[in-house]
């Protein structure tokens, strides 16, 4: 009978002690869901403290503070940022990039997109999470409004490099299958997002509001009808078998072929710091 007793007791503490928790829980959340704003000035990373400014013009896209960093390891490396005018009507290709984080488990990754023009340069448009000096990025505190969400606008020997040479994370390269006038909108699309958030910042969420579901919503508004939600967006290491089921990576290889077929690590490294290195990777 005691132990009876003694038994409803525990558990009824404990049934209040882990109420008390939740409720502390959802209070916190809720304070910063509700009082938390998100900053266009904070002391930020050096690989994060400089926006690109965007301005459309006709047939001209400039971009001032596109990303060129130049790297001697992950650690050693001159900040470095360069003005370019981009020309829409010499804008052909977009490339789907992906880069998971660990070679045990694909589902955590980061995605980008690259974008090819005539004269075979490339730009690539990352989405990111806004980090501040001493922070590092957790899944878990990028659900609580940790950081903001930033749009970096970067060359290959920059965003591509980094982590197939430097970081030594897998990086695949993928070409979409689509035509130019889409690619064309595609890319005004992310520069016009890209543009806002210069303006109105937003926090970055790993649920809702990170990389791949970014990609997501741009390509969605130019084929609502081929897109719906998939549990790939939230574990963007499997992200590459969407667009491949529905035909949008320019293959007739397997997705494991496929993947093979496009990691550039090796192809990276043997061009890293020639001037070709786009061209090199896609050989």
């Amino acid at each position: 009978m005691r132990s009876s007793t003694l038994r409803t007791m525990l558990w009824t503490w404990t049934k209040r002690i882990l109420g008390l928790v939740f409720l502390g829980l959802l209070l916190f959340l809720g304070t910063r869901y509700v009082f938390l704003r998100p900053s266009l000035d904070r002391d930020w990373k050096v690989e994060h403290a400089v926006l690109p400014e965007i301005r459309i013009d006709g047939n001209e896209v400039h971009v001032k503070n596109v990303r060129s960093f130049v790297y001697r390891s992950a650690d050693d490396f001159d900040p470095r940022y360069v003005d370019r005018t981009y020309h829409l009507d010499q804008l052909e290709t977009v490339w789907f990039v992906l880069s998971p984080f660990r070679e045990d488990w694909r589902g955590p990754a980061h995605s980008f997109l690259s974008f090819g023009f005539a004269d075979s340069t490339f730009v690539s448009v990352s989405v990111e999470a806004r980090k501040e000096v001493g922070e590092n990025y957790s899944v878990w505190r990028g659900l609580v409004n940790t950081y903001e969400l930033l749009y970096v606008i970067g060359e290959e020997t920059d965003l591509v490099a980094l982590r197939a040479v430097h970081w030594n994370d897998d990086v695949f390269v993928y070409p979409i299958a689509t035509s130019e006038e889409r690619v064309r909108e595609l890319f005004l699309d992310m520069m016009t997002r890209a543009q806002q958030l210069a303006v109105r910042p937003e926090y970055y969420n790993t649920a809702w509001n990170n990389c791949t579901t970014n990609l997501y919503d741009h390509v969605e508004k130019l084929a609502p009808d081929s897109w719906s939600w998939d549990w790939r967006l939230l574990l963007p290491g499997y992200s590459d078998k969407l667009p491949y089921e529905l035909g949008l990576i320019a293959t007739d290889l397997s997705l494991d072929e496929a993947r093979e077929r496009y990691r550039v690590n090796d192809k990276a490294k043997a061009a890293f710091g020639d001037p070709r290195f786009s061209i090199l990777i896609r050989e």
